[in-house]
């Protein structure tokens, strides 16, 4: 016999609180009081196939209250994904395990996206969703028609990323996005009466949602409210009152059973509580077979789609956007030798949109935006019209100001795959886009920053506008391109280098202050080596001057005065630290030698440049705020 939704919701919960107890660590009280409401979307609602993890047109699932991992753990094992094992599971928190404290999206098949900080994971579905409306619009509902599922905490809600993301929802009107409240009401610090009083509900009713309300330990009442969300053509919150902990006798419903082990003898009681007699780490056959056979429900879709896939004529473009794949006649090269047949001073904010205007003639899959600045930073092109709840097939988001939405946003544009997000704000901006960006590094996620008014260039805006730290804070985050280009034939480079990163995310540091043009011959990629000879100071060279963006022409002005002196100088171009550290031992040292005084020239912070420079070198920057003033004066 088939077994109880309650039954099946058991396993979940032994699996989570067995697998918290083995490691002595974790957080066992979320996945055991949504275990029902998880069950239920898990074995009757969601579109899926473990057997194809990657198929196309499934449902997201979102796990937004990454630290309940253990919830996603269990119902990946359950419904029949290769993993995690049962082996993996009772690694929990271990080193070599997928099953990390946090999911990780490059761990685990089945997990659409990295979470943990809060909030994030409902912005980045947020994302997904866009993703999926736009691709529905271009494909139709043969190849593109799922929804975007989240489970997201308290904690979730209270993140301020979460208001700018619902309201982006919101306001483009996303229906297929439902986002699971586990409304616990329970903190790490105790009931979230101590911190918020906040009417949620209205407060989502506002941005445009649809809001319902069900008891998520009623697996019937769940389903009430799912079918409502599903019904109804707005973004759903379904706020699911639930006991954090449920069937913990002694500690469900409060703080204790939310980021620590049960402990040996509550773990007994909650085996008694629930009537749950197996041992550690056994799941019956019987419960299992009923998990798999959910886990098997939409393999009939599955089939039926990829008839549908095969039989039409846009197929082959629909795989290679999902696979993340430029087309094989995509270059810029004719764009980059009409720079050097006709030179332009320009600013690389304005080079940059005259790439993309290369870019997005060829590349049908790119999607514009930004938070509010696109006239400062460029980032429209004149064949791009705007994403809107009323024309899904647009290709750019005027995501207003919200710096962090959008970054978070790209990153489940990105996840989601069929689409190349890129997003503008000034650079000064990217605090605020920092968290989301150090995910699209950590989920090796192709979401690229335009960042523009890179320096004190910018003038008058003054200090709180002018970035000092920013580049050098971008440069330490693992896996980010941080590209400073100097010129627009340099900017070229760096966005075609940017877009062939299937795996890692770019910043583009651009300049207002126009640039004038220092590369006058088409060659191949030369930022793809992240720095290269510019300038060669011949026989007599005694110095190395590296300098990146708007400072290389000054590197060079430097040159030549040193020259006039009997000091030779070569400049290098630098325009990406990450690539430039990627090349051979000897390439490095044939452009940064030891016999050399190597000098750094950067309008920003000179912490790090020691690192090229070395103890004896000189680094030549700003280590202090800037100043309101025209940029010449500044400089």
């Amino acid at each position: 016999m088939p077994a109880d939704t309650r039954t099946l919701a058991n396993a979940v919960r032994a699996l989570s609180m067995d697998a918290v107890q083995a490691a002595n660590s974790g957080h066992p009280g979320m996945p055991m009081g949504m275990a029902d409401d998880a069950t239920v979307l898990w074995t009757e609602y969601l579109k899926h196939d473990p057997a194809d993890p990657a198929w196309p047109d499934r449902d997201r699932f979102v796990l937004s209250a990454g630290h309940g991992s253990m919830l996603i753990y269990s119902l990946l094992h359950l419904t029949g994904y290769e993993r995690p094992t049962l082996e993996d599971i009772r690694g929990f928190r271990q080193l070599g395990s997928p099953c990390a404290g946090h999911p990780e999206n490059f761990l685990l098949d089945g997990v659409e996206a990295t979470t943990g900080p809060l909030g994030q994971g409902v912005a980045m579905a947020v994302g997904m969703a866009i993703a999926e409306r736009h691709l529905n619009a271009e494909f139709g509902d043969d190849l593109v028609d799922h929804r975007t599922w989240v489970i997201a905490g308290d904690g979730c809600l209270m993140e301020g990323v979460n208001h700018e993301a619902a309201g982006l929802a919101g306001h483009l009107g996303l229906g297929r996005l439902n986002v699971i409240w586990d409304d616990n009401r329970i903190t790490i610090d105790g009931g979230t009466d101590l911190s918020t009083s906040e009417d949620i509900e209205a407060r989502y009713a506002a941005y445009g949602w649809h809001v319902t309300r069900c008891d998520g330990l009623d697996a019937d009442d769940v389903r009430r409210a799912y079918d409502e969300a599903l019904a109804d053509p707005r973004p759903s919150l379904i706020a699911c009152r639930t006991i954090i902990g449920y069937g913990a006798p002694n500690k469900q419903g409060t703080a204790a059973t939310h980021g620590a082990a049960l402990g040996e003898d509550e773990v007994a009681a909650a085996r008694a509580e629930l009537g749950w007699e197996h041992p550690a780490f056994e799941i019956p056959a019987g419960i299992l077979e009923s998990w798999r056979q959910a886990g098997r429900r939409s393999q009939g879709a599955h089939a039926d789609w990829k008839a549908r896939l095969a039989a039409s004529n846009q197929g082959t473009e629909f795989s290679r956007r999902m696979a993340g794949a430029l087309p094989e006649s995509f270059s810029l090269s004719d764009y980059i030798q009409g720079l050097v047949d006709e030179p332009q001073k320009m600013a690389t904010r304005k080079a940059s949109e005259l790439a993309l205007g290369a870019i997005n003639a060829q590349l049908l899959e790119t999607i514009g935006g930004s938070a509010d600045l696109t006239g400062s930073n460029n980032t429209k092109t004149k064949d791009q019209n705007p994403l809107t709840k009323d024309d899904y097939s647009g290709r750019y988001l005027y995501y207003g100001i919200r710096e962090f939405g959008m970054a978070a946003a790209m990153n489940g544009m990105a996840l989601h795959g069929g689409v190349i997000p890129y997003g503008g704000t000034f650079l000064i901006f990217s605090d605020y886009c920092r968290p989301a960006i150090r995910l699209s590094a950590l989920q090796q996620a192709r979401v690229i920053y335009v960042m523009t008014h890179d320096s004190i260039g910018l003038g008058e805006d003054g200090p709180t506008h002018q970035p000092i730290e920013q580049l050098m804070g971008l440069r330490a985050m693992p896996n980010l391109h941080v590209y400073r280009p100097a010129d627009a034939v340099e900017t070229a480079e760096c966005w075609e280098l940017a877009l062939r990163e299937a795996a890692t995310p770019s910043v583009l540091a651009l300049s207002r202050q126009n640039l004038g043009q220092l590369r006058h011959k088409a060659t191949e990629n030369l930022c793809a080596k992240g720095a290269y000879l510019l300038r060669d100071g011949g026989e007599g060279r005694r110095v190395v001057l590296l300098a990146t963006g708007s400072e290389v022409a000054l590197a060079l002005d430097v040159a030549d005065a040193l020259d006039e002196r009997g000091v030779g100088a070569d400049v290098l171009s630098m325009p990406c630290w990450e690539r430039f550290d990627a090349q051979p031992d000897d390439y490095r040292a044939e452009l940064i030698p030891e016999d050399a005084l190597i000098v750094s020239i950067e309008a920003g912070a000179t912490l790090g440049w020691e690192r090229y420079t070395g103890r004896a070198g000189l680094n030549i920057g700003l280590d202090r705020f800037g100043a309101s003033a025209p940029a010449a004066d500044l400089f």
